[in-house]
């Protein structure tokens, strides 16, 4: 084993792993697992979700995952003779083997763990800083256009599709000298101005979802699948199931996660269809 994967590198063994990991993955396969899952991935921020995925699938105890070579160098820790690694997959490479920290010992020279290691699911803050505005400029390059307007307290935010014929402005260069351009709006998106910067962001997240997800359709089959043909009931659990992630992940405190326990205690033995986006 490498820092990098599998040397020397063995096509038919990371076939061979991925096949068994894809295989475990389709275990969850009813609301109880799958809000489980969500949970897992949502606080294991470190790793892509997909990679979190893998990481529960073979070790839902897990702590803190990372290789041996980083928990020698920066953490003062060796793996335990019967330690099983964790399998998950490498950017631009096979895969990685991980070891969680119940399966490493302290060396002579070892330090105590820092507190992201021993607590790793603690909530870290729940502000959001500048992704709210982020990720309405990234959403104007898709055609969402997104306006905010005071509503009452039970109405969050709303997307459909946009009238045709319209454009909207995007920026496409700040250096040497500002650009611009315009694209078509395909949907409007509204947020209430009256909730809180995360509230508004959580609320964001969960109508692009419906968006990216397919539930409205979509003006080009290459961007992403037409899925009108979902009920309302699994167009709004997927929909919330992203808005948990995305908002989880950065340390922010929302609703999604009663809405998700409500769902699976309405239906508990409900297979979803958790789309490929």
């Amino acid at each position: 084993m490498t820092e990098r994967g599998v040397a020397p590198f063995d096509r038919e063994s990371v076939q061979t792993a991925l096949d068994e990991l894809f295989a475990l993955a389709g275990k969850y396969n009813s609301s109880e697992d799958y809000l489980e899952l969500m949970r897992f991935v949502g606080r294991f921020r470190f790793y892509s979700p997909f990679n979190a995925m893998l990481i529960h699938t073979q070790m839902p105890g897990a702590q803190f995952a990372c290789t041996a070579r980083k928990w020698q160098r920066d953490y003062g820790r060796e793996i335990k003779v019967s330690a099983r690694p964790i399998v998950i997959l490498q950017p631009m490479g096979p895969v990685l083997f991980l070891f969680d920290v119940s399966d490493t010992a302290p060396l002579p020279n070892g330090r105590p763990l820092p507190r992201r290691v021993e607590d790793p699911f603690r909530v870290r803050n729940g502000q959001i800083g500048g992704q709210l505005t982020l990720t309405i400029d990234n959403a104007k390059r898709d055609g969402v256009r997104v306006s905010e307007r005071a509503e009452g307290s039970q109405s969050a935010g709303s997307i459909q599709w946009a009238a045709a014929g319209q454009r909207q402005e995007i920026a496409i260069a700040k250096k040497p000298l500002p650009r611009s351009t315009q694209v078509p709006v395909w949907f409007e998106l509204l947020l209430n101005s009256v909730l809180s910067a995360e509230a508004r962001y959580g609320t964001l997240v969960h109508e692009l979802a419906h968006l990216y997800c397919g539930h409205l359709g979509t003006p080009n089959a290459r961007w992403w699948p037409d899925r009108q043909n979902l009920s309302l009931t699994i167009r709004e659990f997927e929909a919330e199931s992203v808005s948990y992630l995305v908002c989880t992940r950065l340390g922010i405190d929302t609703a999604s996660d009663e809405y998700l326990a409500g769902y699976v205690r309405r239906c508990p033995a409900t297979p979803l269809c958790v789309p490929k986006i």
